[in-house]
C-alpha cells in the first residue's frame, strides 16, 4: 500500500533484542495491513523521538532484557524521553498502547514496558488499552497475551478512530501486499561475475569484507557492526568439569590472528558460530537450490518505495556462503508467520491443512507444543511438510538470522597480550518428547581442535562490569561460569599489586560439588596465598558454597551472611558489588543478602538498607550481569 500524503496512519514501534518484539510488532501490522488500516511498523530506532507529538496512534511493542534493562535499539530513544525539559503535556493528543515481552521467572518481569507506560502517562499521552505483558512462561509464550490484546485493540481503534478502517475490524481481508509479497527481492548472478574473493578469501581483509558484506544483505540483520574486529584461532581448551557431574564447562583460550586486540576486563566477546556443513547441504538439497549460485538480497520495490534504501552494496556472494554466515537453519525455531507462509506452498492437501490449523488462533497451542517447547529446527520443519517448496525470497525473510552469542571474557588483556580466554557452558537439554538439544555456539567451541586451523569471527564489546580501578574495594559474586569475568578481574589486580597498593578484593563462588565442578579451583587457591590478591593478610577472602555436598543446601548468599562484617565494613570503605552469574533467582537472592547484611551491621530498617543499594547503583558502584 503506498502512502497517501497526510493520510492519517497507525504507527507500531518495536524494541527487540533477540526478535520476539520485532515479530509481535510485524504481526501487528499484517493484522492491521489485513484490515486496509495503513501502517508503518519501524525499529524504535529508526524513528526520530522529537516527531512523536505529530503522531495520533502510536502501538509500542518492547522486550525487556537483563536485568530489567532497556533493548540496544531502546536506549537512545529511552534517554530522549527522559529528558526534564520534556513538558507534562508534550504528547498531548497522542494516543497509545503498550504490550511488553518477559519472562515472569526473573524479578524485573516486563520492566521496561511497564516504565515506558509510565512515562508516556506522565508526558501526557492517552493509553487506549491497558498495556499487554507477554510472558514466556504461558503454555503459548508471549502470544497466549498477544492474540486477546491485539483482538481488543482493533475493537477499541475501530470505535476511536473508524476511518482508519474501512471494513469491519472483526473481519481480516487478505489485502495481498503484505501476505503475498515477500519484503525482499533476489536477484541471481552469472558464476563470472562474482567477486571471486568471495570464495576464496584469500586474506583477512577479503574474509572481513564478504562477511560485512553477506550478513549486511540479511533482511534479520541486528543494530551491531557487521565487520569482525578480528579473526581468533583457538590455543587452548580444556575440560574445568568431570565427567558424569551434570556440568560441561570448558576454558578456552584464543589468538587473535589478523590484527592486534584490545579490551578492559569486564567486556564481552561476540563470535559468530559455523552451522554444520552437514545440515547445511540438508537444507540446500531440501530447498532446491544451487549452492554454486550468486546471488544478490535487497529490499523490494515496495519496501523501498517507503523508504528502506539503507541496503548492501550491489556485490553478489555465493548462495550457500549467504545460508551458511545468515540464515540459522539447524538451531533456531521458526516462528508462527514461518507456518502460515508455509502452507501456501504445500501440494499436499493434509500438509496444507495442518498447517494452517497452526497458523490458526484455535492452533497457537498446539504450535506452540510442536515447534518452541520442542525447539524445532527450520530445517527439521521443513522435512516434516515435504510437499512445501517455498521461494527463496520468503525462507531468506522469515528463517531466523544467525546471531553472535556473547560471553563474558574472562582473562585480563594486560596479563595475556594478543589472547582472549572464555568460559564456556555447553547448553544441551531434553525437550518435552525427550529429545536431546545442544546449543549451537557453545557446542562448536567445545568441540574445535587447537590443532585446527579455524578462523573465528570476532567483536569486543562494553558488557554490564565496568573496569574497576585499582583503588576500589571489591566484592565479587560469581557462583558457575559467573566466575569467568571475575578471573580476568583478580589477574589484573595481581599485575596491579605488583607496581603500587590496591584495595582488597572478595569473592563469592558457588558450585555443586567440590570434588566436580569447581571451577578455577588452583586459580583461586594460588591468590589466596600470602600476599596473594584475595589472601586475608590484603584484607581479602574466597569463599566457596558447595551446594550438594551436604544435606542442606548451601548457596553465595549463605556464604555471605556468614561474612556480613567483612562485607559491612568494605562497603563502608567504599567498595563497589559485581554480581555476575544465571539470571534466574540469584541475582534477587545475593541482593535479599545484602540488604540483610546492611540492615543488620548498620543498624537500619530494611527499607533504608534497599535505598543505600539504589544510591550504590546509582553511583555506579552496584553491577549485575546475568544471563538465561
Amino acid at each position: 500500500m503506498e502512502d497517501e500524503p497526510n493520510k492519517k496512519k497507525l504507527l507500531i514501534l518495536y524494541a527487540s533484542e533477540t526478535g520476539n518484539a520485532m515479530d509481535a510488532a510485524e504481526r501487528l501490522g499484517r493484522e492491521a495491513d489485513r484490515r486496509c488500516c495503513p501502517v508503518s511498523v519501524l525499529c524504535i530506532d529508526d524513528f526520530e523521538p522529537k516527531s512523536l507529538p505529530f503522531e495520533e496512534t502510536v502501538i509500542y511493542v518492547v522486550s525487556t532484557t537483563g536485568q530489567g534493562d532497556v533493548p540496544d535499539s531502546m536506549k537512545g530513544f529511552w534517554r530522549f524521553l527522559l529528558q526534564r525539559s520534556l513538558s507534562k503535556e508534550w504528547l498531548k493528543g497522542v494516543d497509545y498502547g503498550v504490550f511488553g515481552l518477559g519472562d515472569s521467572s526473573y524479578q524485573k518481569y516486563n520492566f521496561v514496558a511497564k516504565k515506558l507506560d509510565k512515562r508516556l502517562l506522565d508526558l501526557g499521552a492517552r493509553p487506549l488499552i491497558e498495556r499487554g505483558l507477554g510472558d514466556d512462561q504461558h503454555p503459548s509464550g508471549y502470544e497466549g497475551a498477544l492474540d486477546p490484546w491485539m483482538s481488543k485493540l482493533w475493537k477499541i481503534l475501530y470505535n476511536k478512530a473508524p476511518n482508519l478502517f474501512p471494513n469491519d475490524p472483526n473481519t481480516a481481508t487478505l489485502n495481498g501486499t503484505w501476505v503475498d509479497q515477500p519484503k525482499i527481492q533476489i536477484t541471481y548472478h552469472d558464476v563470472g561475475k562474482g567477486n571471486s574473493q568471495c570464495s576464496a578469501a584469500i586474506d583477512f581483509k577479503s574474509l572481513e569484507m564478504l562477511i560485512e558484506r553477506t550478513r549486511s544483505m540479511s533482511p534479520g540483520k541486528s543494530s551491531g557492526k557487521m565487520r569482525p574486529d578480528c579473526f581468533l584461532n583457538l590455543t587452548e581448551n580444556c575440560p574445568l568439569t568431570r565427567p558424569g557431574s551434570g556440568k560441561d564447562v570448558w576454558h578456552l583460550e584464543f589468538e587473535a590472528v589478523s590484527s592486534s586486540i584490545h579490551y578492559d576486563v569486564g567486556d564481552v566477546l561476540e563470535v559468530l558460530p559455523s552451522q554444520d556443513p552437514v545440515a547445511v547441504d540438508a537444507f540446500m538439497k531440501r530447498c532446491n537450490l544451487n549452492p554454486e549460485a550468486y546471488i544478490t538480497v535487497q529490499p523490494s520495490k515496495k519496501e523501498n518505495s517507503m523508504g528502506d534504501t539503507n541496503h548492501a552494496p550491489d556485490i553478489p556472494v555465493k548462495l550457500k556462503t549467504f545460508v551458511e554466515l545468515t540464515m540459522d537453519i539447524a538451531s533456531a525455531s521458526p516462528r508462527r508467520y514461518f507456518f502460515e507462509i508455509m502452507s501456501n506452498f504445500a501440494s499436499a492437501q493434509h500438509e496444507k491443512e495442518r498447517l494452517q490449523y497452526f497458523a490458526s488462533p484455535e492452533g497457537r497451542d498446539d504450535l506452540y507444543q510442536y515447534n518452541q517447547k520442542e525447539r524445532r529446527t527450520v530445517l527439521e520443519v521443513l522435512e516434516d511438510f515435504p510437499s512445501v517448496q517455498m521461494p527463496l525470497e520468503w525462507l531468506v525473510q522469515l528463517i531466523p538470522p544467525l546471531k553472535t552469542r556473547a560471553f563474558s571474557i574472562s582473562s585480563s588483556n594486560s596479563a595475556h597480550p594478543n589472547q582472549v580466554h572464555l568460559t564456556v557452558s555447553v547448553v544441551s537439554w531434553t525437550t518435552p518428547y525427550k529429545r536431546t538439544r545442544k546449543g549451537l555456539c557453545s557446542t562448536w567451541l567445545a568441540g574445535l581442535d587447537p590443532q585446527q586451523r579455524v578462523l573465528i569471527p570476532a567483536w569486543f564489546h562494553k558488557g554490564s562490569l565496568p573496569s574497576p580501578s585499582p583503588s576500589v574495594p571489591l566484592i565479587l559474586i560469581g557462583p558457575g561460569t559467573g566466575c569467568a569475568p571475575f578471573r580476568g578481574f583478580v589477574e589484573e589486580r595481581a599485575l596491579q599489586s605488583k607496581s603500587g597498593p590496591t584495595a582488597p578484593v572478595l569473592f563469592f563462588f558457588g558450585c555443586r560439588n567440590e570434588e566436580n565442578d569447581f571451577l578455577y579451583r588452583d586459580f583461586w587457591l594460588s591468590h589466596l596465598q600470602s600476599g596473594g590478591v584475595l589472601s586475608e593478610d590484603k584484607g581479602g577472602g574466597f569463599y566457596v558454597a558447595f551446594s550438594r555436598d551436604q544435606p542442606q543446601k548451601v548457596y553465595v548468599q549463605h556464604k555471605m551472611r556468614e561474612q556480613s562484617t567483612k562485607i559491612w565494613n568494605l562497603l563502608a570503605g567504599g567498595a563497589a558489588v559485581y554480581i555476575a552469574g544465571s539470571a534466574n533467582k540469584m541475582p534477587s537472592d545475593v541482593l535479599a543478602a545484602l540488604e540483610e547484611i546492611i540492615s543488620l551491621e548498620g543498624g537500619v530498617t530494611k527499607e533504608v538498607a534497599a535505598r543505600w543499594i539504589h544510591a550504590l547503583e546509582k553511583s555506579g558502584k552496584y553491577h549485575v550481569e546475568a544471563w538465561s
